[in-house]
């Protein structure tokens, strides 16, 4: 399998990712922007997704935060219903 080395196809690659993560961990997401510690709750199953994002990326695409923008476009921005002090 080849690399991406695409930006506009590492991000959807990013965006798909990190939407599985809150897909799969809803519980997790909700109870996080609630008690402002979601990347505690989340870190292995962000860390697992970062990790197989890198490894479909180019290197140079792995090194971008391009997986960070992700994270806050997806999952924090989305969970801008969640009732939370952080907001």
């Amino acid at each position: 399998m080849s690399l991406i080395e695409n930006q506009d196809q590492a991000r959807r690659l990013a965006r798909a990712i990190v939407s599985d993560v809150a897909l799969y961990n809803r519980e997790k997401v909700e109870q996080g922007i609630k008690e402002d510690n979601i990347f505690e709750l989340l870190n292995e199953q962000l860390a697992e997704g970062r990790e197989h994002f890198q490894s479909r990326v180019s290197k140079e695409l792995a090194e971008s935060n391009i997986f960070d923008i992700a994270v806050v476009d997806v999952l924090i921005k989305r969970a801008g219903k969640i009732e939370s002090n952080i907001w």
